[in-house]
């Protein structure tokens, strides 16, 4: 019987089990959450990969691997890189691709003269970002010789984790945030473990919708867990106001989600 948890993450208080049975123990120590970095200065380096800037850190003998899909502000945006080189610190090599090839959404999405995202998201489409996608998997299978990959990908990167654990597209486990534009057939094609952490107001992924790939993935058949996160909004697990205890944390509860669940299932 395929085990499921859903969890409900309250501020002040661990995720709630509501239904299913627990997951074990990861299999190594209950992550830190100090080594989460919110700010200062990243650590990791830019490697061209068949023409795409790729951000590479963490450990370079692991042997699963981290493939971080970013959200909209790319590589390019600080914390990205400082939440890829958390997933290093956890003990995962973290490999993060450019998928906007130096052109990311501006930071004031909703602010900057000129900027069409209808046009940007086009651009961007799924016959566009697969091809890079696909060039990562196949660096990190064939040059890097890592055992495992586990995809975490946030709002626009949150659906390509989704397709990235779809048969025959390389990972072997995967974590979403806050996805946007998720596609019904995408949840259903899933056939390996996924973890998904949402926020409580998500324009980009309301409550109805929510609830709707939350039924579609216990009806995959797959591991699966769910958590959303008291407090938060669009965007928490990349880019929260740590000034406010609640968005501080939940960003800092979806990475020990993350994390938590590639330890034990990739």
């Amino acid at each position: 019987m395929v085990r499921v948890a859903r969890l409900f993450a309250l501020v002040g208080a661990l995720p709630l089990l509501v239904s299913g049975t627990a997951l074990h123990g990861p299999k190594c120590p209950v992550v830190d959450t100090s080594i989460i970095a919110h700010t200062g200065k990243s650590v990791g380096s830019i490697k061209d990969i068949e023409g795409v800037n790729t951000y590479i850190t963490g450990p370079k003998k692991s042997k699963t691997a981290v493939l971080y899909l970013t959200d909209v502000f790319g590589i390019q945006l600080s914390q990205n890189k400082l939440l890829a080189d958390s997933f290093g610190r956890a003990g995962f090599l973290t490999v993060m691709p450019d998928l906007f090839q130096g052109q990311p959404a501006p930071e004031d999405i909703n602010g900057t003269p000129g900027f069409d995202l209808a046009q940007f998201l086009y651009d961007h489409r799924p016959e566009v970002t697969d091809p890079i996608i696909a060039s990562t998997v196949n660096y990190m299978r064939s040059t890097l010789k890592v055992d495992k990959i586990a995809v975490t990908g946030y709002c626009f990167g949150g659906r390509y984790s989704f397709r990235v654990i779809a048969a025959g597209k390389g990972a072997d486990v995967g974590f979403a945030a806050h996805p946007s534009l998720l596609e019904t057939a995408e949840v259903q094609a899933i056939t390996k473990p996924v973890s998904l952490a949402c926020a409580q107001t998500d324009d980009l992924f309301p409550a109805a919708r929510r609830h709707e790939v939350e039924d579609l993935i216990f009806a995959s058949g797959q591991q699966a867990s769910v958590a959303t996160y008291g407090g938060t909004q669009h965007g928490f697990a990349v880019r929260a106001n740590i000034s406010d205890p609640r968005q501080k944390f939940g960003k800092e509860e979806a990475f020990v989600q993350a994390v938590s669940f590639f330890q034990k299932w990739a």
